[in-house]
């Protein structure tokens, strides 16, 4: 297997272009889908390649995931402009993938507005305080046995317990490319990460229930420096399955951006008991 996310098979498809993803994106909800933070990653990247202009950035990137992105060597991805302008740009992507039945289907779509770069450097501070140093954090190997996923594809820092702490805290960086052979901008490498905001401070238990993120929208007030990314979450659940996670994204100096997830909140079914006891 490739030590990145994807690997580029042909750049110059009519499609977009065509990707094929290893082992390391698999989700934890399923061995034939992948998480969101790879794929949002390789959204970002084609929205970075967009006609890119070096006196802008983006700013604010939403990722719509349109169903389960499978785990294919059949990954196509083509960006847009959506609102051209000087100082404001509207930018988009795709992502295409077989559907049920073999035919290309999009699976996986991002808008970012792009701005036009300005000196703003007498402006306060972000008042969010940072958080504690990667040196600090309990360090979670990712070689632990387990069937590999994206959760294995990361070097991960605990601050606290991230699955029950009602504001959990953690440190990660990706162990692997996203796109085999590049290296990774500010900008894929924060993305690399930010989905792992949706499973942290769940208090939820996976064996009983499944939250699912349908997006997520993670604006940026400045670019992230280093290889280190902190995450800061906390989730919020209605009473008809609907919930929100929501958390601050660090670097090793402070804040970079804040991000936000729609989670569908089901309750597993119990298991099948019928056949308890019955001859094989």
């Amino acid at each position: 297997m490739i030590d990145a996310y994807y690997e580029l098979t042909d750049p110059d498809d009519p499609r977009g272009e065509k990707f094929a993803a290893s082992d390391h994106v698999i989700s934890t909800w399923g061995a034939a889908m992948q998480n969101a933070a790879p794929v949002s990653a390789l959204l970002v990247r084609a929205l970075e390649r967009c006609t890119p202009r070096d006196d802008t950035r983006i700013s604010r990137v939403v990722v719509d995931l349109l169903g389960p992105v499978p785990v294919t060597d059949q990954l196509w991805v083509r960006p847009r402009v959506e609102r051209p302008g000087t100082r404001i740009e509207l930018i988009g992507a795709e992502m295409v993938a077989p559907g049920p039945g073999g035919q290309p289907r999009p699976v996986a779509k991002a808008t970012a507005w792009r701005f036009q770069g300005a000196n703003t450097d007498n402006l306060p501070p972000t008042p969010a305080d940072p958080l504690r140093p990667v040196g600090e954090g309990i360090r979670r190997h990712p070689d632990d046995g387990t069937d590999r996923t994206y959760i294995q594809s990361l070097d991960w820092r605990w601050l606290n317990d991230i699955l029950n702490s009602v504001v959990a805290e953690c440190w990660a960086r990706p162990l692997v490319d996203l796109v085999a052979g590049e290296p990774l901008t500010p900008t894929q490498r924060l993305f690399t990460v930010a989905d792992i905001a949706n499973g942290m401070g769940s208090r939820l238990e996976p064996a009983e229930w499944t939250f699912l993120n349908t997006d997520l929208a993670v604006h940026m007030h400045r670019l992230p420096e280093g290889e280190w990314i902190g995450v800061q979450s906390e989730n919020h659940y209605g009473q008809d399955g609907v919930g929100v996670s929501r958390g601050t994204l660090f670097d090793e100096s402070g804040s970079v951006a804040v991000i936000q997830q729609a989670q569908l909140v089901r309750r597993r079914p119990p298991p099948d008991v019928s056949s308890r006891g019955a001859l094989p």
